[in-house]
This record gives C-alpha cells, structure tokens and sequence, in this order.
C-alpha cells in the first residue's frame, strides 16, 4: 500500500488547487484532471491510501505513545528538545499552543476525514466492480469512524465534517451525536468489509479491525454489554490468536502475526519508520543479556532525548517469571564495554519493545500495535465484570493473557469482588500494553487518571485534564469551534 502514499498525495494536492484555479479554467490534463481521477479506480484507491496515510503515519507514533504515557504512571522523559513538549504533558501544564496536539494528532486524522469524505462522495462514479465500489465505501467508512474515535478520546466531541463541502465555520457536535456517528459509521461499514485475512493487503481494513475498534469504543464510552457483545464477535472468528512469546512478538520478522489485529505499518526507510526505539535507548547503548540479539551499531540513531518508565510500574512486575518484563530494560553493556544499572537511577528502565536490528538511522521497521488480540480478551473481561462482577468466563480470558505471559492463574480467591478484579484487570492492562499507548484511555476509564496524577505529585490536575484542548490554531480558524472548558 505505501507505493501509492506518494502518488495520492499528488492527487489530494491538485484537487485542493482545483478551487483556486477555477477563475483561470485551468483543467490538468490526463488521468491526474480531477474529472478523471476520481472515476478511476487507481484514482479513488490513491485517495482511499492517503486516508489510510493520515491514520497510519507511523513516526508520530512515538508521540501518541508518549503523549498518552507520560501523562499517566507508565511513562517518563528526560533530556533533548522533545522534552520541551514531553515537559508539560509530565506536569499537566499543557494548553492551546502545544504543538504535537496539532501536528501529530489533529491535521493528520483531519486529512484522513477529508479523504475518506472525497472517497465516499465519488466511489458510486467510479469504473470498477460493485464489490470493489462497496469495499472502498467501507473502508472509507471504517477509517472516517476510527478518526473521529481517535480525535474524541483526545479531545472530546469535535466538528463531524461528513462532507468536503462542509462549512469552514463548524460547530462541534454534541456528545451524543459524536457517540452516535462513530458507532453507525462502524456499524455500517462492518457489512461490507472482508472477513479477516481476506483484505487485499496486511493493514487494510476487515471485519475484525472493524469490530475491534468497535468493541473498544464501548469500552471506553462504558456500554459494558455492547462491549462484551463486539469482543464476543471478534473471539467468534477464530482466526486471532494469542502469539505464543511475548517477547517475540513485535518483532519485524513477526509483524503480521494474528495477534495483531490493528497496527501503524513500519519500514527502515524515511517517512515509515517506527522512532521510539531511537529515544528509549539509554546513552551509549551497545548490547543487553536481556535482548542478546539486538546489538546497537552506527548506523542507528541513540536520540539526546530519554523515553524512561516510572519505577513505580516497572517494580510491580515479575522480573524472574513474566516474559513481558523480558523488554524493560534494566541494565546494559555501553559502548566502553561498561555494565551500566539502570535501576540505580529512579524512573530510568527503558522499553525496548520496537527494537530492531536493520534500524537505519531513526527508522526501526517494528509495526505499532494499535489493538491486539489480547486486548479484546481483557476487554472482555473487563466488561464482562462490569456487567456480572469476577465470573469464570472473565477470570478465563485475562488468565489466557497470563499464562502466555509465564504467570499463574487469578482465582477467585483473589477476584473477590468487582471493585478488586476491576483494578486486577487495570494492573494487567499496565503490564501487557506498555509503550503502546494506552496507559492513558484505560486510566479515564477507571476514573484515576487525576487521582493517580496527585497521587504522583502533580498538584494542578484537575478535571479540565481528561480532555487535552482543541488547538489554537483551530480556534482561530473555526471561531464555531468552541475550546474545552478551563482552557
């Protein structure tokens, strides 16, 4: 899919510039002439891979990891100009201005709505089959539904622009529309999608993306039946499973593995690669006997700045017996041949959950996971909780993710009551998905996103917090576009 990115951003660009040329009758010739591109059907796929683009541009994913870790008990940074941002995300004294609220979330998820409306005003004009037509609406569908998901957990109900006519002065939708919205559009586009493992290429949108991103939305909105309900749909598959080591499991030479049911696709290359890495490697890093593979060379990029993991977290797991403490690292060998301790400095284990050793300058070519297979378990789980307090059928599935982990079993001895298992399952969520960016949405969801930051010493959280602000630059632009409250 990434060798039409380019070309579809050629396409976008001339059909923005057709407005300004209209005065001058200017018309581009050949198949780029907006009259043709849009009825072909490499001309709509070009614009349905640049909404996928806006989704799934995989750089600023260090950001959404770190912007939605440093703000919880997971996530840590020190050091390099990133800190500049990463600073105020710490200390909760982020507002308007801060720039990767604008540049790494807002434009890119707005230009994938944009492309998804161009896709979905022009797919019934188009030369191809209808099955092909219905696919592309679909997942036009599906990628418009998980942008306005995305932009609603950051920021709250936003502007629904549905059309590329929509007004420039827009207000945003209520939250029962914003809620509404999302879950038709998904619903809607799960007819049509293929079943997963029958898209045409790794990354494009199926059935069980569909319903994944679906069931998280329940989740995170608290429709607990709903939730338990869409998790149910994507287990009834049977085609996603557990990958059997942890440890292993984000590897490049694994990526595609069926536990991977949604993920941000990496390459070693400009504009696709995954930088965490990059920022996580402790100074003058050479090797680990944690992960003896992995050996740092030249070619590879050791940033000024330092993702760090609270000690607060890191101490909680098992380090003799769960796999997934295998990746927090905790001491290395620098390139003096020195062993450094990590431990001995307070929140300095480092994740080296991306780490690959074909990395070319910043770029590692490890794929982001966006939802996994165990996340639907623990979904499960945690709906079903909600709805019936600590069940077998719950203790079963989070115990799935903990025997593959090397764990024991949670009984029902220590689920005692839908109040402990709820904050059992918070903790498990905590050590299977570091570094992936869901610290912070799995936190609101619990109510302890405020509480946890006092707890840590961060005075000025308020509730103002749960929802970052709209962007001044939006504001500016969009005066309908009324800012958070408090901000």
């Amino acid at each position: 899919m990434q060798k039409f990115i380019i070309l579809s951003f050629i396409i976008v660009s001339l059909l923005v510039q057709t407005a300004c040329e209209k005065t001058l009758d200017v018309t581009p010739p050949g198949e780029f002439a907006p009259g043709n591109v849009l009825t072909t059907e490499k001309g709509i796929r070009s614009v349905l891979f640049s909404s996928y683009a806006g989704i799934q541009n995989p750089t600023p994913s260090r950001y959404l990891i770190n912007n939605a870790e440093v703000t919880t008990d997971i996530g840590y940074n020190t050091g390099g100009a990133e800190n500049l941002t990463l600073v105020q995300l710490i200390n909760f004294t982020w507002d308007a201005s801060l720039g990767t609220l604008q540049a790494d979330v807002w434009a890119p998820t707005y230009r994938a709505i944009r492309d998804a409306n161009i896709v979905l005003e022009n797919i019934s004009n188009v030369n191809t089959t209808d099955v092909n037509r219905k696919i592309y609406a679909a997942e036009a569908r599906f990628l418009r539904a998980y942008a306005y998901d995305l932009l609603y957990k950051w920021f709250g109900p936003v502007p629904l622009r549905t059309s590329t006519s929509s007004d420039a002065s827009l207000a945003r939708a209520t939250d029962e529309q914003m809620k509404t919205f999302i879950e038709t559009e998904l619903t809607t586009a799960i007819a049509d999608l293929p079943e997963p493992g029958k898209e045409e290429a790794f990354a494009r949108a199926n059935k069980g993306m569909a319903w994944s991103a679906l069931a998280k939305f329940y989740l995170n909105t608290r429709q607990w039946q709903k939730a338990a309900d869409a998790c149910q749909q994507v287990i009834g598959f049977s085609y996603y499973q557990l990958f059997p080591a942890y440890e292993k499991m984000f590897r490049v030479e694994n990526e595609g593995n069926k536990e991977m049911i949604m993920v941000h696709p990496c390459r070693n290359q400009d504009g696709f690669g995954n930088w965490y890495t990059a920022g996580a490697l402790p100074p003058g890093f050479k090797t680990s006997d944690q992960v003896p593979e992995y050996v740092w060379t030249t070619s590879m990029a050791n940033f000024a700045t330092q993702y760090r993991m609270r000690s607060a977290f890191t101490n909680t797991l098992d380090t003799v017996n769960d796999h997934r403490a295998i990746l927090l690292l905790r001491h290395y060998v620098n390139t003096n041949n020195q062993w450094v301790n990590l431990l001995s400095t307070p929140d300095n284990v480092r994740s080296l959950k991306y780490w690959d050793n074909a990395t070319v300058g910043n770029h590692s070519g490890n794929d982001v996971p966006v939802i996994r297979y165990a996340d639907i378990l623990l979904s499960r789980a945690e709906a079903l909780n909600e709805l019936t307090g600590p069940a077998q059928e719950a203790l079963d599935l989070i115990n799935q993710v903990r025997r593959r982990a090397g764990i024991s079993d949670l009984t029902s001895t220590e689920a005692t009551s839908k109040e402990v298992f709820r904050d059992l399952i918070l903790r498990e969520r905590a050590w299977e998905f570091y570094s992936e960016g869901l610290r912070r949405e799995d936190l609101l969801r619990h109510d302890k996103f405020i509480s946890l930051a006092k707890a840590r010493g961060v005075s000025i959280a308020a509730d103002k917090h749960k929802l970052f602000p709209i962007p001044q630059t939006e504001i500016d632009a969009n005066p309908a576009c009324k800012q958070n409250p408090e901000y």
